[in-house]
């Protein structure tokens, strides 16, 4: 099949080589000249001009999104809908949030235009490994970009489905990274806990590399754990600041929204919104007030940074 990619970051522009890898023809697009100029490097074709890059392509067109969530998809949508002509396709492989995809696709089927959603998994190692793809939108559409979906998953038959209507498989997606918020939460306190068992002077790696082979706990994430401690298991050059992308917030306001109770993934989000608190105002106020009414020792902030 032929397609272009509209989008050439770490995840559009090996997206783009998995699917030349199995055949495929794709035209990338970025605005960005010096990414156009790496990708173009690494073997994809590319361009910055939309128009041109719309124009290579056959009908029904395909234009695969993989561009930041939120205003940049609908800015990119409006460039390229009046290029486009009944029947074509427009995918939105990035994180967007369900609700938007479900307007999106509403508002283009106005204009006679196909919307597919793929929530995608996968990170920096889908070029080799292969990509989790949920997909949403209409079954003869979804039918008809089987091919890509088969290249760019681990296997034709594993790794991507059909998930339902327009806006299922940013949904999914938005769940199953509220689900990784809270493996990634329980992996670090279990490690955290056994680093402060100074009694037994263990060795992180080695517990971890352990793990990863017939544990019921094992995982990618393991997989990757015991990577990051290999060479330093104190994480000398790391500072305790998690971010976040959006989705566990996403899944925890639908949690709500569901009268559903989420109580991991929860305070997993809480806990990486704690990570950022330079302040730690609260804390502090607490520690106010156990002096106030029970005549608690306070530290000052010279003490709590020399214990550091």
């Amino acid at each position: 099949m032929k397609l272009g990619m509209f989008g050439l970051g770490k995840m559009g522009a090996n997206m783009a080589l998995r699917l030349m890898s199995g055949g495929h023809e794709v035209i990338g697009w970025s605005r960005s000249e010096s990414t156009v100029g790496e990708a173009q490097e690494r073997g994809v074709p590319a361009t910055t001009s939309v128009e041109d890059t719309i124009a290579a392509l056959d009908t029904p067109r395909i234009a695969w999104l993989m561009v930041p969530a939120g205003d940049p998809v609908d800015a990119m949508i409006e460039q390229l809908a009046p290029m486009l002509a009944e029947g074509d396709i427009i995918i939105d492989g990035g994180n967007s949030r369900y609700s938007d995809t479900v307007r999106r696709a509403g508002e283009l089927a106005e204009r006679g235009l196909e919307m597919v959603d793929v929530g995608t998994s996968g990170g920096v190692w889908g070029l080799t490994e292969g990509y989790a793809l949920m997909v949403g939108g209409g079954a003869e559409t979804v039918e008809h970009l089987r091919p890509l979906f088969e290249c760019l998953a681990p296997g034709p038959d594993r790794g991507w489905g059909h998930m339902g209507p327009s806006g299922s498989g940013h949904f999914v997606k938005m769940v199953h990274n509220g689900i990784e918020y809270g493996m990634m939460q329980a992996y670090a306190e279990g490690f955290a806990i056994m680093r402060r068992k100074q009694q037994f002077d263990l060795d992180l790696h080695q517990v971890a590399e352990v793990w990863r082979f017939g544990s019921v706990i094992r995982s990618w994430l393991l997989d990757l754990i015991a990577d990051a401690l290999e060479d330093d298991q104190e994480l000398h050059e790391v500072a305790p600041w998690v971010s976040d992308s959006g989705e566990g917030r996403w899944t925890v306001a639908e949690a709500l929204a569901l009268d559903q109770a989420a109580p991991v993934i929860t305070l997993s989000l809480l806990q990486r919104l704690a990570s950022r608190d330079e302040e730690r105002y609260a804390d502090r106020l607490l520690a106010v007030m156990r002096n106030q009414f029970g005549g608690h020792a306070t530290k000052s902030a010279d003490e709590e940074a020399g214990d550091g």
